[in-house]
């Protein structure tokens, strides 16, 4: 089995992430922060420890560090927490359906407006197209660090110094580009959303929300925090205000431990190491006939890509290498924008994403494969 299909989720998981995860559910079976006694008490520790090793490494304050289920309760909590009656947000013309799709429903619940900035391969000519669609009633600029159907990275610190400047929140959608880009509030950006699953190496259902503490964000969920619990208000402080009803305790800890796992291995030794499979993956795929790659694959890209093979469906691709045993994902990617933006609505793309696991030799094999299904 060849898995490439780290886009979506990462896997394996490091050992240690493994470990941790069991070590918290036969260890820590208390809820955190809700009792007194020795058991809460250890658990609650535990899950603290996990939010500082997850702020220090984004760069915030640990108390406004706010464990979510996944990248999209992230997104939806941030982007709907800011909205008000009749704002305005720009996105890109990238994004995945966990921002269009809050996006799309603000306009009904709200009234609210969207515009959607053209990505270019020229950074500055982007950061230009997010300045146009800035209005008076701008709320928030909302973007991916990088495009999960192409891997093309936006220039999102440049767009932060523009938000900076104009005045407006900027939140990342940072499902991408986490534990594979150097991403920091220190870098401008006022609200990360990460996934734990993916780039961070935790399991599923563990998510991120990071933010600078600059823009007061309103609940879509409220309950007990196990605090202030005689005030029937939902506390302001943060990670209460967002974390109502028990967390994923054993999740959160063992995102903490994938969080020092790609800390030791550094991000640049992660990116260089996947960037490199892609870069050789997609320059020998340029020699297969009957191979359509998409989008380019330079130093401006994480390291995924997609293709077809002509003639056929992305899914019908995905299952003849799957029967072959190499899992890749074929479809739309859950990012309508990007395939609009591609061309690619009838037939979606298949997606080449390998982790810090995968060997050259396993990348080698799926070229053959790919080789072979491409000949007929």
């Amino acid at each position: 089995m060849v898995y490439l299909d780290n886009a979506a989720t990462t896997y394996p998981k490091p050992p240690s992430v493994i470990g941790k995860n069991s070590f918290a559910l036969v260890n820590y079976g208390a809820n955190p922060g809700r009792a007194g006694h020795k058991l809460s008490m250890e658990t609650a520790e535990a899950v603290y420890k996990a939010r500082k090793l997850c702020g220090d490494f984004f760069g915030a304050k640990t108390e406004n560090v706010c464990f979510m289920l996944n990248c999209t309760e992230a997104i939806n909590t941030a982007v709907k927490g800011i909205a008000e009656k009749g704002c305005h947000f720009v996105c890109s013309d990238l994004e995945h359906n966990a921002v269009l799709r809050p996006l799309t429903a603000l306009a009904k619940t709200h009234g609210a407006g969207f515009s959607a900035a053209r990505v270019t391969e020229s950074d500055e000519e982007t950061v230009m197209n997010f300045n146009r669609l800035i209005k008076p009633n701008t709320k928030a600029v909302v973007c991916t660090s990088a495009s999960n159907v192409t891997g093309k990275i936006l220039p999102y610190k440049k767009i932060a110094a523009l938000c900076k400047k104009r005045g407006v929140c900027f939140i990342l959608d940072a499902a991408q580009g986490a534990g594979v880009l150097p991403i920091s509030l220190s870098d401008g950006i006022n609200i990360i959303c990460a996934a734990g699953h993916k780039g961070l190496y935790g399991p599923m259902g563990t998510g991120l929300m990071i933010t600078d503490g600059k823009y007061r964000l309103n609940t879509i969920i409220e309950g007990g925090t196990g605090s202030a619990s005689t005030d029937p208000l939902q506390p302001e402080f943060l990670p209460d205000r967002f974390e109502s009803g028990t967390i994923n305790t054993a999740g959160a800890i063992a995102l903490g431990e994938g969080v020092r796992f790609v800390r030791e291995k550094t991000l640049s030794a992660i990116y260089e190491h996947e960037w490199q499979l892609c870069s050789y993956a997609y320059n020998e795929m340029r020699r297969i006939k009957g191979v359509i790659l998409y989008g380019g694959f330079t130093r401006k890209n994480a390291p995924l890509f997609s293709f077809n093979v002509k003639g056929m469906s992305s899914e019908e691709t995905a299952s003849m290498l799957s029967d072959r045993g190499f899992y890749l994902r074929g479809g739309f990617h859950c990012a309508y924008l990007a395939h609009k933006k591609l061309g690619t609505l009838e037939s979606g793309t298949v997606r080449f994403a390998p982790s810090v696991f995968t060997e050259k030799r396993e990348v080698r094999a799926f070229l053959s494969a790919v080789g072979r299904i491409a000949a007929g």
